[in-house]
């Protein structure tokens, strides 16, 4: 059996104490300043990466974080595993209950949020594909949805922060933007499993009829007959089982079952952890500290080692195209605020009120970049593309609340 060498087992340690210390206190200093967390987690991704450190001393830079060999391969597996308990700690922010009590309003304004800018990415690129540097060994179809979902998808663990920050969480504006927001990701990331199955063409990925079909049977059973059996399944666990391991375990442990499960029917594994961690996050008998545990776990151990990978192998100067990013950034804030303010305008809020959530909405985050990374990954976009998405998941997050705080003021 293939084990790691002494060197190799050493600088797997370096690497990763390097990564998390650094992420850390970068994070801790963002934070001071008004920064977003995920931010400080990337600028050391591209202080590690080759955009700086790979630049001032290529040889160290190779030798701590290997693109290749069996370092590179541990460090991708660990990357991979992080990415499943991000998708699993988001689908426990979303709450069924929420987005129902909402009403007609919050249904208007979900689905213009989505179909706006979903349809206005789908068609630019469709029409327009050399704007965004598309590979053509990718189709049209795959690359046009790919980019409509990425100008769609939400970052609803981003917006409940900044809604928190703003004090008006539990408002009916804040409730508002929490609903659409969960919409959004639900029906993005199920868009998103479809695109990845057809352009990896694994098992049932061959089909796509079969693969939406398989989407839809997984995530109705599992929120319907599996949110049953967590009902029943989490008092014992909670009462009976050590606490907070066994709840951490259990949670973490299902969460990778269903990954398993939809990698092993040729969708990705992201859905799996995503929809558990919906019907997981949506049970009355998990308790709110438990579900902070699991959120501190992962958010604080894994997501940074996620983020800090993002920039490890990526020039962020070299493919600087200014060009493509204001493309995307304009897109992205027309499409979404124009999408997500008039059905708030149609559901029956004022201007000043669907402003406010339409600024709610246009917040990308860490849902973007985990996007956008795994599409990199996939070969379905362009290095210069991937980082423009991440220059756009950083600002229209940074411009979220000020934006709000702003319109609300008046």
């Amino acid at each position: 059996m293939a084990e790691l060498s002494h060197h190799e087992v050493v600088v797997l340690f370096l690497s990763i104490g390097i990564m998390l210390l650094m992420s850390r206190f970068l994070a801790e200093l963002g934070r001071r300043i008004g920064l977003p967390i995920v931010m400080g987690e990337m600028i050391v991704g591209i202080l590690l990466g080759p955009t700086v450190f790979g630049a001032i001393s290529p040889d160290w830079y190779e030798g701590l974080f290997p693109g290749s060999g069996p370092v590179a391969i541990s460090i991708q597996a660990i990357v991979k595993l992080s990415v499943v308990m991000l998708l699993f700690v988001a689908g426990m922010e979303v709450q069924l209950p929420v987005m129902l009590k909402q009403g007609r309003l919050a249904l208007s304004t979900s689905l213009t949020s989505m179909v706006v800018p979903f349809s206005l990415g789908f068609w630019i690129s469709w029409q327009w594909p050399e704007l965004f540097l598309r590979a053509t060994h990718v189709s049209p179809l795959v690359f046009s949805l790919f980019f409509g979902t990425a100008l769609a998808i939400t970052a609803l663990p981003v917006i409940a922060r900044i809604l928190m920050d703003l004090n008006i969480y539990k408002t009916k504006i804040g409730m508002l933007i929490m609903a659409a927001a969960m919409f959004n990701d639900l029906l993005g990331w199920l868009i998103f499993s479809v695109v990845l199955a057809m352009v990896e063409n694994r098992g049932v990925g061959t089909d796509i009829g079969l693969t939406i079909l398989y989407i839809l049977l997984f995530g109705i059973l599992m929120l319907t007959l599996g949110r049953k059996i967590l009902n029943r399944v989490l008092p014992f666990i909670q009462t009976k089982f050590s606490w907070p391991g066994g709840v951490l375990s259990m949670g973490l442990g299902l969460c990778f079952l269903a990954a398993a499960f939809t990698e092993g029917i040729g969708i990705h594994a992201i859905l799996g952890a995503f929809i558990m961690g919906i019907a997981m996050g949506d049970s009355v008998h998990l308790h709110e500290r438990a579900r902070e545990i699991i959120h501190q776990f992962v958010t604080n151990i894994f997501a940074p080692l996620f983020m800090v990978s993002i920039g490890l192998h990526v020039n962020f100067i070299e493919h600087f195209n200014l060009v493509l990013i204001l493309l995307v950034l304009g897109l992205a804030f027309v499409g979404k605020i124009v999408g997500a303010g008039a059905g708030a305008i149609a559901g029956g809020l004022n201007f000043r009120d669907s402003a406010a959530v339409a600024m709610g909405m246009n917040a990308r985050g860490a849902m973007e970049i985990i996007l956008g990374t795994l599409a990199f990954r996939a070969g379905i976009i362009q290095v210069e593309l991937f980082v423009a998405l991440v220059v756009m998941a950083l600002v229209t997050s940074l411009a979220s609340g000020p934006a709000i705080r702003r319109i609300l003021s008046h």
